[in-house]
């Protein structure tokens, strides 16, 4: 049975609680959110509302070495006229989807958070990630979510949860949006890390105000 993850919480990621061990060969980093629905104000306000805001959350995932940096921070290129930078390097997100390995991957981007399931997914070879690679930090961000006025506060049951090879959840860590979330459109949501020849996850849960990963990188950038 899988372990719902309190904030700050860590587990093993290969063991499971009954003895056995999971596969890591391929593990799925799955991220879900809701956006919260706006109160419509019975029928005629359902007739008439207004069309329900989209909102863009991002899955990104920095690999970090051992001094809890990003090593290689990718090169810029040219795609329609505009400099994308980070791409092809330690860090995976919308605009550098598959690190060079090809150990670790964003399978995509969903703009709404509509449907049951993941959202979004990254999925991470583990045991054949480089053993430079100390740390998976798994980070969600609201795109443009201060302009829009978007933020966590108005997000119902995000989740990240890790899955093993053969589709077993191993883990889940959810929350939902609350006053203390307001104006936070960002979150550094869990951690995959080494220790002791194996891999463990830790629920982080720590609200940003910022819409841009790129800050939250500048953290862990040498």
């Amino acid at each position: 049975m899988a372990i719902n993850l309190q904030k700050g919480q860590t587990i093993d990621l290969r063991k499971n609680a009954s003895g056995g061990e999971y596969n890591l060969s391929k593990v799925t980093m799955g991220l879900g959110w809701d956006v919260r629905k706006k109160e419509s104000g019975g029928f005629l306000g359902k007739l008439f509302a207004p069309k329900e805001e989209e909102y863009d959350l991002d899955a990104i995932a920095f690999l970090l070495d051992e001094n809890e940096k990003v090593a290689d921070l990718g090169r810029t290129v040219q795609a329609n006229g505009n400099n994308m930078g980070l791409v092809g390097g330690d860090v995976i997100f919308f605009n550098s989807l598959q690190h060079p390995s090809g150990n670790i991957w964003l399978t995509g981007d969903n703009r709404t958070g509509a449907g049951d399931g993941d959202d979004e997914q990254i999925i991470v070879k583990l045991d054949d990630l480089d053993q430079k690679y100390k740390k998976i930090l798994f980070i969600v961000s609201i795109y443009q979510g201060r302009k829009n006025n978007q933020h966590f506060g108005m997000i119902d049951n995000a989740f990240i949860r890790a899955v093993d090879a053969t589709g077993k959840e191993i883990t889940k860590y959810s929350l939902s949006g609350d006053s203390t979330l307001n104006g936070m459109c960002s979150m550094v949501f869990a951690e995959a890390y080494r220790k002791d020849g194996g891999w463990k996850f830790r629920a982080i849960g720590e609200p940003q105000q910022t819409d841009s990963f790129i800050e939250i990188l500048k953290k862990y950038a040498y």
